[in-house]
C-alpha cells in the first residue's frame, strides 16, 4: 500500500486529523533537510512535501519563492533531491510528495524522473503546472510506479472540473483556501466549509486544506473542516529566520509540533 493511503487509513481508524508541512529541499542545505524530515515526524507530521528548487516558482509566494532561491544557491537538484528522498528512507517511512513545476521532470526525462522518484521512496507528485487535462500518460505512469497524482483545487475551481480532478486523483486532493499565491494570512476563508463540502460530494479521497494556514489557531480551525491541514510558509518562514543556526532543526520542529498539538489535540 502507497505510504499516503496507509497514513490515512490509520488517521480514520484514530478518529483524527492529519498534518502536511512542506519545506523547501535544500533550504538551507540538503542535510538539513533530510534531519527536519525525521524531526517532523517525531513531531507528529503525518506528510511531508519536498518543494524541488525552480527559478520560476509561479504558485508561490514570496517566502516559498526565496527558499526556492536558496536551495538553488545551495546546489539543489532533482536528482539530488532524491537522493536525500533516498537518505530519510533509510530511517523513516514518513510519506513523501514532491511539489514541483513540469519543466523539472520534462529537463530529466517524464519517465525516468517517475521511476527514480518511486525507487527513492516518494509516494506521491504534486506537479503546480501540469492540468489534469493533459496528464492522462503521465498518470498512468505515475500508478504504474505506485506514486499518487496529487491535484489542486482552487476556490474558482467550477464543479465540473471539481468532479474532473476527484475523478482523476488520488491519495488526497489539496483544496487551496484562497485564491493567488502561496502565503501567510492574517485569517483563514470563510468558504472553506462550503467548498470542502462539495468536494466531498465528488470523492471520497481525503480532503486537506492550505494555502494560508500560519499558526497554531488556524490549523485547528482548518482541521475541523477537513481531513488534513497543510501548512507551508510559516514553516518555511522559521527557517529563514534561523538560517544556519546550530539549533535550526530543534526550533523549527518545536513550532511544527505546537501545529501538530493544534490539529490532534488528544494526541
Amino acid at each position: 500500500m502507497n505510504r499516503i493511503d496507509a497514513r490515512f487509513a490509520e488517521l480514520r481508524r484514530q478518529g483524527r486529523k492529519g498534518l502536511i508541512v512542506y519545506i523547501g529541499a535544500g533550504d538551507p542545505h540538503l542535510e538539513a533537510t533530510r534531519q527536519l524530515a525525521l524531526a517532523f515526524e517525531r513531531a507528529g507530521v503525518d506528510v511531508l512535501e519536498l518543494g524541488v528548487p525552480f527559478s520560476d516558482p509561479l504558485a508561490d509566494g514570496l517566502v516559498n519563492q526565496l527558499a526556492a532561491q536558496r536551495g538553488l544557491a545551495s546546489g539543489t537538484t532533482p536528482p539530488k533531491v532524491l537522493e536525500t528522498v533516498a537518505a530519510i528512507r533509510r530511517e523513516s517511512q514518513i510519506p513523501i510528495v514532491l511539489y514541483l513545476y513540469f519543466n523539472l521532470m520534462h529537463r530529466h526525462g517524464v519517465e525516468r524522473f517517475i521511476q527514480d522518484a518511486a525507487r527513492a521512496g516518494v509516494d506521491g507528485l504534486l506537479v503546480l503546472d501540469l492540468p489534469p487535462e493533459e496528464a492522462e500518460a503521465i498518470e498512468h505512469s505515475m500508478r504504474a510506479a505506485g506514486l499518487h497524482p496529487i491535484y489542486l483545487v482552487a476556490p474558482t475551481t467550477p464543479e465540473p472540473r471539481i468532479e474532473l480532478i476527484a475523478r482523476r486523483a488520488s491519495g488526497f486532493i489539496y483544496y487551496v483556501s484562497r485564491e493567488g499565491v502561496t502565503g501567510m494570512q492574517q485569517q483563514l476563508s470563510s468558504t472553506i466549509p462550503a467548498k470542502v463540502a462539495l468536494i466531498r460530494a465528488h470523492t471520497s479521497l481525503p480532503i486537506a486544506v492550505g494555502f494560508g494556514i500560519s499558526n497554531p489557531e488556524q490549523a485547528q480551525q482548518a482541521a475541523a473542516q477537513a481531513d488534513a491541514v497543510v501548512v507551508g510558509s510559516a514553516v518555511v518562514n522559521q527557517i529563514a529566520r534561523l538560517g544556519l543556526a546550530p539549533d535550526l532543526v530543534e526550533q523549527v520542529a518545536g513550532f511544527v509540533a505546537s501545529l501538530a498539538r493544534a490539529v490532534k489535540p488528544n494526541s
